[in-house]
């Protein structure tokens, strides 16, 4: 059953504007009847068949507020049960269909895995954060393993509480966000496995949600102490601040938009679902505020910058709400809403560079049942089988613009575009190399030095001897595992063309 188009409501603060409400419905029957011109209007939204789907999934039942669900253009990965610790499953795309029980899983976690994300730079490398109060890096193979991958390539020790957000950098590679029920939001280079900020005393309550603007020099917190945050995470300031962008005790949401306005979802006082566009030079006043319906599920706000929409998904909720952002008044123009039977329990939305440019797919999701998974295709429909420049402007592609020490230096850089008029095709594996900084290398300082005897003289050939050895060994170990990857591959192979 389609829903209608939301309540439109200005806020204002002193909300009694003298209009009747005879004349409020004149001006929307007045508002209906001037159709708004936009590429978007007929945007359709269709699921796939069901052998296209993901089956005999056990989705995690944790009680968290997170999408369990990423992708993209190579992996769907998913939040699952599991027993005596966390847990998530990786399947490659092509790979549809009923799922083996004994499909090999991403264990590692003591706890449940709470929240997952793709490193928008390398395909193969996706993070997890726990209740175990850490968060882990994975280097997941091109192939399918034969058995469960349980060693991550790095290990990010800093929380004290469980760890429910982790956020990739969209610019600079190797920078990770991760936000912990004890109030800290933590920046991480995965490249050398070192914290890189901690932004403590900045959040008085437990943090909803954190996103990065469009090139990665400010982020937008939601908590639970009812204020949205503007922060420059490098000066360590509060750029903006608002108390009670929606009135009601639940979780709000916020994103940016990639001119910098902020978008919010939230509840009324009445607890009506609302959503809230936000212009960061008048942070007191919404630009627009809009009422939904009165349902209990947390708006989940995905955004695609290349056509200005944002997708709105209710945890719990069997639709998909579309809206078109504009720079005109109402600037939130509701567009429509996909509606299935089934509630979803988590979503996943996949990244402009892996869709299907042939089809005019502008946006494709991933969304989970209790017991599979079910791609959603978004696309406006067109006449000719010509690429359509005007629904695929160039969009971020796999390649970091900056290393993470130039972004902690001050330096900010836009994502470097990419067309997709041939389609995108996925790189090759590649491998993340974490190296950590040894203590051993920081030489002494120069200067005055004392005197040693002729013992601790002797000793440093030793020291030496013993460091060339541990290095030689784990050359060593770094080129069997190599080999047992490359064996299990080969194994994979063969069992896969006797099949």
């Amino acid at each position: 059953m389609c829903c209608a188009a939301p309540r439109r409501a200005e806020r204002g603060r002193g909300r009694g504007s003298g209009r009747s409400r005879a004349g409020q419905q004149r001006s929307a029957a007045m508002s209906r009847r001037v159709v708004r011109q936009s590429k978007f209007r007929h945007v359709f939204g269709q699921p796939v068949k069901a052998d296209q789907m993901y089956e005999d999934i056990r989705v995690s039942k944790v009680t968290w507020d997170s999408s369990f669900c990423a992708v993209n253009p190579k992996f769907l990965a998913i939040i699952v049960e599991s027993g005596g610790g966390g847990a998530f499953m990786v399947l490659p795309l092509a790979k549809t269909g009923r799922v083996d029980k004994n499909h090999p899983l991403v264990t590692g976690h003591t706890a449940p895995v709470l929240d997952i994300d793709w490193c928008p730079h390398n395909d193969n490398v996706i993070a997890s954060a726990s209740e175990d109060t850490t968060v882990m890096v994975w280097q997941i193979p091109d192939y399918v393993p034969v058995r469960s991958i349980t060693e991550p390539v790095v290990t990010l020790e800093g929380h004290s509480k469980r760890v429910g957000i982790i956020c990739w950098h969209p610019t600079a590679r190797n920078v990770l966000l991760s936000a912990g029920c004890d109030n800290l939001v933590i920046l991480w280079n995965v490249g050398t496995g070192e914290m890189l900020l901690a932004l403590e005393d900045m959040h008085t309550d437990l943090i909803y949600n954190v996103g990065w603007n469009r090139n990665g020099s400010l982020l937008v917190t939601t908590c639970k102490d009812k204020k949205v945050r503007v922060i420059d995470p490098r000066k360590q300031t509060v750029v903006a601040e608002i108390t009670k962008p929606h009135d009601g005790a639940r979780p709000i949401r916020a994103i940016f938009m990639a001119d910098g306005k902020i978008f919010t979802t939230g509840f009324s006082k009445m607890s009506e679902r609302q959503l809230g566009l936000w212009d960061l030079k008048n942070f007191e006043e919404p630009i627009a505020l809009q009422e939904m319906d009165t349902s209990n599920g947390v708006l989940l706000p995905f955004y695609d910058a290349d056509s200005s929409i944002v997708y709105l998904c209710g945890k719990g909720d069997s639709s998909i709400r579309y809206f078109e952002i504009t720079d005109e008044a109402p600037y939130v123009h509701y567009l429509n809403t996909y509606s299935s039977k089934e509630p979803q329990r988590g979503m996943g939305f996949m990244p402009k560079r892996g869709l299907d440019v042939s089809k005019c797919e502008i946006a494709r999701f991933f969304k989970l049942h209790e017991r599979k998974c079910e791609p959603i295709v978004m696309t406006v429909p067109r006449k000719s089988d010509l690429f359509q420049d005007d629904l695929y402007p160039d969009t971020p592609g796999p390649e970091p613009a900056l290393e993470a020490d130039e972004w902690l230096s001050g330096k900010d850089a836009e994502p470097i575009l990419i067309s997709l008029r041939d389609g995108y095709v996925p790189v090759k594996n590649r491998e993340l190399k974490v190296v950590k900084k040894n203590i051993l290398d920081n030489k002494p300082p120069p200067g005055p030095r004392r005197s040693h005897s002729n013992a601790d003289i002797s000793q440093t050939p030793v020291l030496d001897e013993v460091l060339e050895e541990i290095r030689v060994l784990k050359e060593t170990v770094q080129a069997q595992e190599k080999r047992i990857s490359a064996l299990e591959h080969k194994l994979c192979q063969f069992t896969n063309g006797t099949d």
